[in-house]
């Protein structure tokens, strides 16, 4: 057996994760406890507001802690990848994981990082939409449609699986692509819960001021093998990867293909929720997934593979 961790993204949060594996696993709660913001994490993931939660100035430091507290309580129940990935926002996670980032320096990392990613997506003027659909060719075409790109940006932000695409933009373009869309047949547009559009040029401004962190924080070889956004394969310039990352097309069908021809056969999706578990299963359908976030999805896991 080749065991990965999958690390989860934005949209995936809330109110009230993490909590039962601080309450119940000491791995977790030392990551928990070891972080210091300018706001009350803790309170935040296990108390809410949704509201707050769901902004990318607190998503992405709340999200980021939670899975590595999840993960650790893994590990200490003996569960022991030997390759991670992340979507999105988790590939912080993941690389965190593997040792890449001390936490200190990924907590304050992505601290900024959605700060920068705020300002640079103003609330209420872009977003993002899953389109349940096989037909690729169909929604590049909408994307570049004179009606939509007359009304600003609309990107393919992710390949999530071979019948969900997510494309990311500008409200009223995304607005009028979902009606192309689904006049064309697509049937079903999905807005997404985020507060913007992440993985799109418009965050290139973003991603230049990403890099001038990025060059100051201390990155470690990873331990384990990491599969990145950009390529779906593991790289070598981590900096470079992660600039990239913000502003480009989520490659997440590759990646598990990637993974999969390397040798993995089990995947567990760490954070709240099966989102990736079902691209998975779209993916690879020949391979084992599961999905913990709390102590019983622990134990089950643990009975299973253990």
């Amino acid at each position: 057996m080749r065991l990965a961790f999958l690390f989860a993204g934005q949209g995936v949060q809330k109110v009230g994760m993490g909590s039962d594996v601080y309450q119940k696993f000491p791995a977790a709660r030392k990551v928990f406890d070891a972080v210091d913001l300018d706001f009350d994490l803790k309170k935040l993931c296990f108390e809410g507001p949704q509201e707050q939660l769901n902004d990318t100035n607190f998503t992405q430091s709340c999200l980021l802690v939670t899975s590595l507290a999840i993960a650790h309580a893994a590990v200490a129940e003996g569960v022991i990848p030997s390759a991670v990935a992340g979507l999105s926002l988790g590939e912080y996670s993941a690389l965190t994981f593997a040792n890449a980032f001390q936490l200190s320096d990924a907590v304050a990392l992505v601290r900024k990082r959605g700060q920068i990613m705020a300002s640079a997506l103003p609330i209420g003027t872009s977003s993002m939409a899953a389109v349940l659909s096989d037909d690729i060719s169909l929604i590049e075409s909408v994307c570049l449609d004179e009606q939509v790109r007359a009304l600003g940006i609309c990107e393919i932000a992710n390949k999530n699986s071979f019948n969900q695409t997510v494309i990311s933009g500008n409200i009223a373009a995304l607005a009028k692509a979902t009606e192309l869309l689904l006049a064309k047949g697509v049937r079903r547009v999905m807005p997404l819960n985020v507060s913007g559009a992440f993985h799109s040029s418009l965050l290139k401004d973003a991603s230049v001021k990403l890099n001038k962190l990025l060059v100051e924080v201390s990155i470690q070889k990873p331990l384990i093998d990491v599969y990145f956004n950009i390529s779906g394969q593991p790289e070598l310039d981590i900096i470079s990867a992660l600039t990239r990352q913000i502003h480009s097309t989520v490659q997440f069908v590759s990646t598990i293909e990637n993974m999969v021809n390397d040798g993995v056969d089990t995947f567990v999706e760490i954070g709240p929720g099966t989102v990736l578990s079902g691209f998975v299963r779209k993916i690879a359908p020949q391979v084992r997934v599961f999905a913990i976030e709390d102590e019983a999805s622990i134990v089950k896991l643990k009975g299973e593979l253990l």
